[in-house]
């Protein structure tokens, strides 16, 4: 059943807790949400970087989408360890993260400023999950620090590496496309 009208009051339970209702404008369900939010944008990623056969030659050709799809799943995970389950990403996931930042790294030009996004179409919705992505963040490190609740280290990892992956995989995105990086004119 998609409704049960029990949250029309403004309360929600956690799915898969034994918790008590909460309010859906705690900063749990902020950040539940924003991971939510990231989940959703990182699919339409993943169709258009598959539509368009994006791969990182470093990683033996793997494809961007199958990256993303990898970030997904951790998503879940994290968002299950917040909601109160016994559920945590193990360093090998932040390992492999690291290791997809890596080897876009090693494939591009330094990184000399920032950039103006919009390069491809596939960059830019990059960088806008990345921006979510941040703020996804800022939610859970809020979370832990105003309502005590306990995330793994692992996880505290994971969410900030996955933005400086999205960066990579935003920049990777347009130098794959031949879209050289605009800076910022600051006129």
């Amino acid at each position: 059943m998609l409704y049960t009208r029990k949250g029309d009051g403004g309360t929600t339970k956690l799915f898969g807790c034994e918790q008590k209702r909460i309010s859906k404008s705690s900063a749990v369900a902020e950040a539940l949400g924003s991971l939510d939010e990231i989940n959703s944008l990182l699919g339409l990623v993943k169709v258009r970087a598959k539509e368009l056969g994006v791969t990182v030659k470093s990683l033996a050709d793997e494809p961007v989408w199958r990256i993303v799809h990898a970030i997904q799943h951790n998503l879940f995970i994290i968002q299950a360890e917040l909601a109160g389950a016994d559920k945590h990403l193990s360093e090998s996931k932040v390992k492999d993260l690291e290791k997809v930042i890596d080897n876009i790294e090693s494939e591009m030009p330094p990184i000399k400023s920032f950039f103006v996004s919009g390069g491809t179409e596939l960059g830019a919705t990059f960088d806008y999950a990345r921006t979510i992505a941040r703020r996804a963040e800022r939610r859970v490190v809020k979370v832990v620090e105003e309502e005590s609740r306990e995330i793994g280290e692992h996880t505290r990892q994971y969410l900030n590496r996955l933005s400086s992956a999205l960066y990579a995989l935003a920049r990777y995105s347009n130098f794959t496309a031949g879209v050289v990086e605009e800076p910022p004119h600051y006129e």
